[in-house]
């Protein structure tokens, strides 16, 4: 897989709005789990999905949780009442979200962002108070492993 890093600047060039949450943020933060995926809350209009779709469209994005594996092909009308969307890429798997668990949706995301420099420029991040409350609110064992390094991070910080 390319880089995440290569993977979310094909959004910034194409504006997508988004920021950036789960694994890869948790990295950016500082913490050292491993992810092979990106997770990104981003706002769900037809415009949006549109720019999303034209980012990805050369890494021949499908729909990962579909048994047919079917091709990403959006258009204005078939962006109406999505919520979330689960791609596999020739990069590897971005998971697009309208909500996250304990934050709420793209608007209460964004408010609880920050902005990180990143080598195509800057792009907004979920910040670490937010991102630890996510991930307490999935309470899967690896995000509560994450818990505790970025619980970690932050006490260094202070």
């Amino acid at each position: 897989m390319a880089d995440l890093t290569d993977l979310i600047g094909r959004l910034h060039r194409e504006k997508v709005e988004y920021v950036i949450v789960g694994g890869f943020a948790a990295i950016l933060h500082g913490g050292s789990v491993v992810t092979e995926d990106v997770d990104i809350c981003c706002r769900f209009t037809a415009a949006n999905l549109l720019r999303l779709q034209k980012a990805l469209h050369d890494l021949h994005p499908f729909h990962r949780l579909t048994p047919r594996r079917l091709p990403l092909e959006l258009t204005a009308a078939r962006c109406r009442g999505l919520k979330n969307l689960y791609l596999q890429t020739d990069w590897g798997v971005v998971d697009c979200l309208g909500e996250v668990l304990g934050i709420g949706d793209y608007a209460a995301v964004r408010k609880q962002s920050i902005v990180v420099k990143l080598p195509f420029g800057n792009c907004r991040v979920l910040g670490l108070d937010a991102l630890i409350k996510a991930k307490e609110a999935m309470g899967r064992p690896h995000d509560l492993q994450s818990v505790t390094q970025l619980k970690a991070i932050k006490a260094r910080t202070n």
